[in-house]
């Protein structure tokens, strides 16, 4: 601090010698490093050991008085730009200064503007964190930054620092996040604008709801039912799947919002619980059970109820069924074939051929018989003829015809045990 102020004290006695200050790049570019060496040409190496200072417009640069005549300065700005000389001294002689230098630090402006998004791509899951990163190809200096959201140009955030990049950080983002955005970079030279980049923030979908529609207050078959499933919330395009009792009906897309419809002809079958379910990719949600009671026309019913009874017995009392019916139709063509051919005549008396002639007694009548088959019944019919035996010759004639007026016709009747033999042929077929 001492030599400092000496300095400042004896500087305006100090009289220029021959230093001289060199300056390397002599035409800086701003961030780049400057080198300042301060050379005495006229003076022989000696013994003496000088001290050496370097000065920008009248302030001491780097550690102040030194031994090394060389000065480097890492990165020179423009703000930097000035008059710069040096100075040098041993503790016998006075101080020599340089003549002064004027350096002017060269600032690039700020070229090819970019804004890139993390995530990249430019979506983002609703509630993550978004950036928005303003980039420079090149450019030097303080660079300030700006971005913008929408084509109208909302200033979101302001910075200035000497970077060539810089980030807007939205923590959480949402809904309305989404839009357009672009960034702003400029140093000194005139503002540079950015391309536009849409940010798109993705919505898982909401618990949908399900609204069932019928042509009238009281749905009945045949009416056409349309089932319209919508989320109030989610990012489009979305798919919807339509349910009854979890069984899938089908599924439709609504790409632009609004939810989606399905139509159904009801059947008698359709009565029961209903629900859909939205997925957009980022997660489904499914809707809460809709109940559908309607009505079924009599004659539907009917229809139904007839034919499921049919259906039923034929399904459980097939085989019995079938026998049943087959000797229900045998009965009723027996009957039938009783009803035109009742009972089998009865056979007449047919003169029949005695072997006894004489009886030893003439009075007795002789029983003959016959059975009867009848068809009709479980009865089986005897018939007895009882006739007069022949007397003497002599009446003969007279006695033959009285005789064959005398012919007795009895009916025995017994019932009998079924028997299939009993059966004849042409009643079986």
């Amino acid at each position: 601090m001492l030599p400092r102020l000496l300095l400042l004290i004896c500087a305006p006695l100090c009289e220029p010698a021959e230093l001289l200050l060199i300056v390397s790049p002599s035409h800086p570019t701003e961030g780049s490093p400057v080198t300042l060496t301060c050379k005495m040409p006229s003076l022989q190496s000696s013994d003496a050991q000088f001290q050496f200072c370097f000065f920008r417009d009248a302030q001491a640069l780097g550690p102040g008085w030194s031994s090394s005549p060389k000065l480097q300065i890492a990165n020179m700005w423009k703000e930097d730009s000035g008059s710069y000389w040096c100075e040098a001294q041993t503790m016998a002689s006075k101080v020599l200064r340089s003549w002064r230098s004027q350096i002017n630090v060269h600032r690039v402006p700020v070229a090819d503007v970019s804004l890139e998004t993390q995530p990249p791509g430019g979506q983002v899951m609703e509630g993550d964190r978004l950036v928005l990163i303003c980039s420079v190809a090149m450019g030097t200096g303080d660079i300030t930054f700006l971005w913008y959201k929408g084509a109208m140009g909302l200033n979101l955030q302001t910075k200035t620092q000497r970077s060539l990049t810089a980030e807007y950080e939205i923590p959480t983002a949402r809904e309305s996040d989404a839009e357009q955005y672009y960034c702003v970079a400029e140093n000194g030279y005139g503002p540079r604008p950015s391309g536009l980049v849409s940010i798109t923030v993705r919505i898982p979908v909401s618990r949908p709801m399900l609204m069932l529609r019928a042509p009238r207050a009281q749905a009945v078959v045949g009416d056409v039912l349309t089932l319209h499933c919508e989320a109030l919330r989610g990012s489009h395009p979305i798919l919807y799947w339509f349910y009854h009792e979890d069984v899938i009906l089908g599924s439709s897309s609504a790409p632009s919002g609004g939810g989606a419809s399905f139509n159904l002809s009801l059947t008698t079958e359709h009565s029961g619980n209903y629900s859909c379910e939205a997925n957009n990719g980022l997660g489904a949600q499914r809707s809460e059970e809709v109940t559908l009671n309607f009505t079924v026309p009599p004659g539907a019913r009917s229809n139904h109820l007839t034919s499921g009874v049919i259906e039923g017995l034929l399904g459980t009392l097939g085989p019995a069924t079938v026998a049943l019916l087959f000797c229900y139709g045998l009965k009723r063509k027996i009957g039938r074939r009783s009803t035109m051919d009742p009972l089998r005549s009865l056979p007449s008396p047919v003169p029949q051929e005695f072997p006894y002639l004489n009886s030893p007694t003439p009075g007795q009548l002789q029983p003959i018989y016959e059975n009867v088959n009848v068809v009709s019944g479980h009865e089986i019919y005897s018939l007895v003829y009882y006739n007069q035996p022949e007397q003497e010759s002599a009446a003969a004639e007279t006695l033959g015809t009285h005789m064959e007026d005398q012919v007795s016709l009895d009916i025995y009747s017994r019932l009998r045990k079924a028997n299939i033999t009993d059966v004849d042929y042409e009643d079986a077929m």
